[in-house]
């Protein structure tokens, strides 16, 4: 098939041991969090570690692009502010507490130091415009020296090309829905992203599964994670479809 051949040659598959660690083990979708225990937060971490599970998480952008572990753009959510994370300098962030005493949100150094290599972690870089260097440089000067398998990953394809361009020993993903994207204008947007941004593996929204596209890049040797598993039924479809799911305990 013409896409197969493109997708050879413009995104070509990774040697497999440079991707062997994504799989083995489950992901902790930003981190073991629920039950009264904050995503994203050093307690979910924690918790994840504590059972041998690989761990996801998110950064986002401080005004000078230093990353902070984070998932939303803005801070209503997670804490008792409000207003964009991106517009308030570095400095100004580590005044900042997360709620229901989880202490201020981390820098990805200093979420990094705390995982220390005891799992795997997948690092979603939160990009929504093309000026991603200052965040991407940022994640680059935090993973330098560190000992521990790590992962980047991002729906912006061009994450995926910087790190390729600026640190290509740094293993890195592609995160893709189908959501209302399903017709053949999706499928071409999902192979110019594919060839944007030559990834190591994908990480692909549970709901798309199974997918023509996610089955045959996983074929040519792709690993794929799938996100985000909340039930039993979105389990086995995890279990037939990708390698290791990025999952998230039911709520009680």
């Amino acid at each position: 098939m013409i896409t197969t051949i493109l997708d050879n040659l413009f995104a070509p598959a990774p040697p497999a041991g440079r991707v062997a660690f994504l799989k083995g083990q489950p992901y902790a979708h930003r981190g073991l969090h629920g039950n009264g225990v904050l995503e994203n937060s050093p307690a979910a971490f924690e918790a994840a570690i504590k059972l041998g599970h690989g761990i996801e998480c998110d950064v986002q952008a401080a005004e000078d692009g230093r990353a902070f572990v984070f998932h939303d753009y803005e801070l209503d959510r997670l804490t008792e502010r409000s207003g964009p994370i991106a517009g308030l300098r570095a400095e100004d962030i580590d005044q900042i507490q997360l709620r229901d005493g989880h202490g201020k949100i981390p820098r990805l150094r200093e979420t990094l130091a705390q995982i220390a290599g005891r799992v795997p972690v997948l690092i979603e870089i939160k990009s929504r415009n093309r000026r991603v260097g200052p965040l991407c440089l940022s994640v680059r000067r935090a993973l330098e020296g560190y000992g521990g398998k790590a992962a980047i990953m991002s729906f912006n394809p061009l994450v995926s090309a910087w790190f390729r361009s600026n640190a290509g020993h740094v293993v890195r993903g592609l995160v893709v829905t189908e959501e209302h994207d399903r017709n053949w204008r999706g499928r071409l947007t999902r192979h110019r992203n594919l060839w944007i941004a030559k990834p190591d593996f994908l990480a692909y929204d549970i709901r798309d599964l199974p997918s023509r596209f996610a089955a045959s890049q996983r074929t040519r040797g792709l690993p794929l994670v799938t996100w985000t598993v909340r039930s039993a039924e979105q389990e086995q479809t995890a279990f037939r479809h990708a390698d290791e799911p990025v999952y998230e305990l039911p709520q009680t």
